[in-house]
């Protein structure tokens, strides 16, 4: 039962600001299979915080810039598909669901990527890269492609807030994700990387999966991998189902039927920026949903491990966490590990609230004792991104013909 306190906390939050912004060819689909590689390092709260707040360009303090060890990536490609199809491919969590990753094969070259729908670029290491740069990751080799062709004069660059970032050349080669398959994408090859993404000895590069008016190739843009293909698929859609360290998947062409409970909502997307963006005009706390009609527009992405809100919310939920605290030191909302969370739900459009468990909002622990939490402030950046923490628990459909997200909770 919630205190008088607690309503009144929670009806501040109406206050909150924000701004909107072949056909002879049998179609088929094709399912992507999407593990979370566990291994003994322990992931880092503050680590996922930095990475998403440099993906966007969201204001750091100084403490988070201060304990950053790695930025973030995105990526973009181009292409024209062939066939008709559905492919899946898994998806595998990195340590403790940082990120998942997936193998594509390249030129018959095969990389381990992370799928990103907050970007619209496909690239990759290449053997461009000095040896001690390249370190642990595979790294595409053009020359043992029959199929590549590099575009000339083509180039690509992408820079974070931090200062990482990693820049290349282009060419056009067969990628083949899941058995889906363009012909003549554009991939994008790393001449330079910043050391974060070295460091990132798991992911190899990155699939784009934002609207392809995102990508950063000159002189002119390249299309993603999604539209290079959406042609031959059964239907115009991916299907993501991540999973708590376990191994997810990525469904081209087709609706699984058998992940979700219920019927799926159809939620409109604004696809005016490049990004899956949603509004959400409310949000619910326990039993407690609240109207939030000036919240800050928001944006599906499975490129980022954490949940990040309009600092108001955060505030508010983690006022109902016992011994809760936004601290400095780590850069974010702790609280004792032994603490029971509420369950947390945010609204994406009108009529779908998307609600996480409260057991399943934690995302890494600092100390003996004291845990991060997946949801966490926007720092007021004016743009809420809706990280994997939200899709772990929701069937989230991307529906490239009608522009809109289609989403049902997963079966439990």
């Amino acid at each position: 039962m919630h205190t008088l306190t607690t309503l009144t906390l929670l009806a501040s939050l109406l206050s909150l600001g924000s701004t909107s912004p072949t056909p002879a060819l049998k179609k088929r689909s094709f399912e992507h299979h999407v593990r979370r590689q566990i291994n003994r390092h322990p992931r880092s709260g503050s680590d996922a915080l930095i990475k998403a707040y440099n993906k966007y360009g969201f204001t750091l303090t100084a403490r988070q810039t201060s304990n950053s060890t790695r930025g973030s990536g995105a990526g973009a490609g181009n292409a024209t598909g062939s066939g008709s199809s559905t492919g899946q491919v898994p998806a595998v969590p990195e340590p403790n669901d940082a990120e998942f990753l997936s193998p594509v094969v390249i030129g018959g070259q095969t990389l381990v990527l992370d799928f990103d729908t907050g970007s619209s670029d496909l690239w990759v290491f290449s053997t461009a890269l000095s040896q001690r740069t390249i370190g642990g990751h595979a790294a595409f080799d053009p020359s043992k492609s029959t199929s590549f062709k590099a575009m000339t004069g083509a180039s690509w660059q992408i820079s974070y807030g931090d200062g990482s970032g990693a820049a290349g050349v282009v060419g056009m080669d067969v990628v083949n994700i899941g058995g889906a398959t363009a012909t003549r994408q554009a991939v994008e090859l790393a001449t330079a990387v910043s050391q974060s993404f070295v460091k990132d000895a798991n992911n190899d590069g990155l699939v784009g999966l934002a609207f392809s008016q995102l990508n950063t190739v000159k002189p002119t843009k390249q299309t993603t991998f999604f539209d290079s293909i959406m042609p031959q698929l059964a239907l115009p859609v991916f299907s993501v189902d991540l999973r708590n360290d376990s191994t997810g998947s990525y469904l081209f062409g087709a609706i699984d039927q058998s992940k979700f409970s219920g019927t799926l909502t159809n939620i409109p997307v604004n696809s005016a920026s490049g990004f899956w963006q949603v509004t959400s005009p409310a949000i619910q706390i326990g039993n407690q949903r609240v109207a939030t009609p000036n919240a800050s527009p928001a944006i599906a992405d499975t490129g980022t491990s954490l949940l990040l809100v309009d600092p108001q919310v955060a505030t508010a939920y983690y006022k109902q966490v016992p011994g809760a605290t936004n601290d400095a030191t780590v850069g974010g909302f702790t609280y004792p590990c032994t603490s029971t969370l509420p369950d947390f739900g945010v609204a994406l459009g009108n009529n779908y609230m998307a609600m996480i468990p409260g057991s399943e909002i934690t995302f890494a622990q600092v100390d003996t004792g004291t845990c991060f939490g997946g949801v966490q402030s926007n720092g007021g950046a004016g743009l809420q991104i809706y990280g994997d923490v939200m899709f772990k628990t929701q069937y989230v459909v991307f529906d490239g013909g009608a522009k809109q997200l289609r989403v049902a909770p997963k079966k439990r």
